[in-house]
């Protein structure tokens, strides 16, 4: 796969330069860059996290004037060989990630030669300045472009990645692969180590309080393999996803995909669209979810803290070191 970047010509990062010096004004960081920083990176960081003159108060105390860092959000237009296909707010960073798991969860690719190259438009302004908010995807040789029919009607945002479906039925995507048929199997104590595992990567939450993250683990070991944050939970999944499909990982048997948020039906249906067996989730799971990961066959685990979870659907697939557990 051959993904263009924008890092290495003279007048590329020049242009890349330009880009950080108007994001820097525009989000209070301080530009030029330290001595023999990489403006590329500059421009990554910069984006992630915007800092902001704030008050701090306390009832009965005075007000406190101060600067806080948020987690940046801004629109992303996904095409497809030119044509559009989706704007999604996302947190930049990782956008060519997010880009193939989002064709994955789509149903328009399934392994990483499917996924050709991707770009970033310039020209995306009126002034034809690169906003490195456009990409453009080429598909593999043979792949078939998504039909005009799933084109996104609406902005999705930070919140709702369904957001745009034109019916109920569109919801609904069908899966190559069968995880009902993997055999994996985890313990339930080092299912119980993934959320610090999770919390201890999470580089922008720790400076922003503001962001969500989700971990895929390799169920055997209990290796976290990547990690991803996002504003939206189903961004940070797709930017996983993204990930198996550069490392042409697809299907992702043998894992577990951890999430810092509740398990929406969404995220299960984009867990079955990269064949991931696990999903387990910090908080509560909604009734959609807990009955798709039934009648898929996915192991659905919610409330995972301390040492202590509820197990939705899928209970055979994890073991407390003595004896198998089943959902009641």
């Amino acid at each position: 796969m051959n993904v263009v970047g924008y890092v290495t010509p003279k007048t590329t990062r020049r242009a890349v330069a330009n880009v950080t010096r108007r994001v820097a004004k525009s989000t209070g960081f301080t530009y030029p860059p330290p001595a023999n920083a990489d403006p590329w990176q500059t421009l990554v960081m910069n984006r992630i996290t915007a800092r902001r003159k704030i008050t701090r108060l306390t009832v009965g105390e005075r007000p406190l004037a101060s600067e806080d860092l948020l987690a940046v959000e801004e629109p992303l237009e996904i095409r497809v060989n030119g044509r559009r296909l989706a704007v999604t707010m996302r947190t930049p960073g990782n956008d060519i990630d997010l880009a193939a798991g989002f064709l994955v969860s789509e149903g328009v690719i399934t392994r990483g030669d499917d996924f050709n190259s991707a770009r970033y438009c310039a020209g995306a302004t009126a002034d034809g300045v690169n906003t490195f908010n456009v990409l453009d995807v080429t598909l593999g040789a043979g792949v078939t472009p998504p039909a005009p029919s799933l084109e996104r009607s609406l902005l999705t945002n930070s919140s709702c990645g369904l957001c745009g479906k034109e019916s109920i039925d569109a919801v609904r995507t069908k899966s190559t692969f069968k995880i009902a048929d993997d055999p994996v199997r985890v313990t339930a104590e080092s299912l119980t180590t993934f959320p610090e595992k999770l919390r201890a990567g999470q580089n922008v939450f720790e400076k922003t309080g503001g962001i969500h993250a989700a971990g895929l683990f390799d169920a055997a070991t209990g290796e976290l393999l990547v990690l991803r944050e996002d504003v939206g939970r189903h961004n940070a999944v797709d930017k996983v996803i993204g990930w198996a499909v550069k490392e042409n990982r697809l299907p992702l048997t043998g894992t577990v995909l951890m999430v810092s948020s509740r398990a929406s039906f969404e995220l299960t249906q984009k867990a079955l669209m990269a064949g991931i067996p696990v999903l387990a989730a910090v908080s509560a799971p909604s009734s959609l979810a807990a009955e798709f990961a039934v009648e898929v066959g996915m192991t659905l685990v919610g409330f995972l803290r301390g040492n202590s979870m509820v197990i939705y659907a899928g209970g055979d697939r994890i073991v407390d070191a003595q004896r198998s557990v089943h959902a009641a």
